[in-house]
């Protein structure tokens, strides 16, 4: 079976028309998703209306879904896999997590021992502007890298620091460090082999507090300079303009994101579900 798709990149992304996700759906229907999601990395379905219940039941067919360490008061109640993603406060507390500020380049939760392979995320309400959110394939990445960077990290890991969030902010039950090579968090083979296409991937996580293993902090802060000025330049990447009732999933193990800020006093609210995660493996090529 096939889909409707059209891309929305070069590099990655698709967008899936006249699937209605709220609908118990077809092993083939969802085969053929899997399938797409895996050729373009990214996903986006348009015009949704989502329950909480539904999107658990369609993100549930690519994985067991899984929570997220320290935010479980952030779920709708009696649905502990969604997190909710949003800078409005209500009683004056928040109601979600990450607020209105910019999140920097970063692949979810790598710095987990078995960090998520996909991620999906549900608009209820977005901004007139901003909070764009900006997608990058790593595939596209590695393939463009220069000899000498790629000679360079062959056999390398990362390690992956834990004790800061994607905005940024030091977490609360971790203590400011000086040196990242003392960074707590997991080490990760920077170039990994996608578990179901075989294909290799740059997996760098986030830019702010990594370190090369075996490096000195000064060669790998320069190494790193030039891997991440390279994958950062716009032909790797798609940006999406978000509507309401969109649904967009990723494949975290062959790509990283970032979100735009935006005014703070607009509402965002997102829900999201991950799916559970599954230990990065080193590429046969770069080891």
């Amino acid at each position: 079976m096939q889909i409707e798709s059209v891309p929305l990149a070069d590099a990655l992304g698709a967008e899936v028309h006249g699937i209605d996700l709220s609908v118990p759906l077809s092993g083939e229907t969802v085969a053929a998703i899997r399938q797409t999601w895996l050729d373009h990395q990214v996903l986006v379905f348009r015009n949704q209306h989502l329950t909480d219940a539904q999107l658990t039941d369609f993100s549930r067919h690519f994985g067991d879904l899984d929570t997220v360490p320290g935010w479980e008061p952030f779920s709708p109640s009696g649905h502990p896999e969604v997190l909710i993603i949003s800078n409005v406060r209500k009683d004056g507390a928040t109601i979600g997590v990450l607020g209105d500020g910019e999140a920097s380049w970063h692949t979810d939760m790598s710095y987990l021992d078995q960090p998520p392979p996909g991620s999906l995320l549900y608009s209820l309400e977005v901004p007139d502007t901003g909070g764009d959110t900006c997608f990058m394939s790593m595939y596209a990445a590695l393939d463009a890298l220069p000899t000498d960077i790629r000679e360079a990290i062959r056999g390398k890991s990362l390690n992956h620091d834990s004790s800061h969030d994607s905005a940024g902010n030091l977490r609360s039950n971790h203590t400011a460090f000086e040196d990242v090579s003392g960074a707590p968090g997991a080490q990760h083979p920077i170039v990994r082999a996608h578990p179901e296409t075989g294909r290799p991937a740059l997996f760098l996580g986030r830019r702010l507090h990594a370190w090369i293993v075996g490096e000195s902090v000064e060669s790998s802060e320069a190494l790193l300079d030039r891997i991440w000025e390279h994958c950062t330049r716009q032909e790797f990447t798609y940006c999406h303009q978000w509507q309401r009732g969109d649904l967009l999933m990723w494949d975290n193990r062959c790509t990283m994101h970032r979100r735009d800020p935006f005014d703070a006093q607009a509402r965002r609210v997102m829900h999201r579900t991950q799916l559970k995660g599954d230990a990065p493996v080193r590429a046969a090529a770069s080891a």
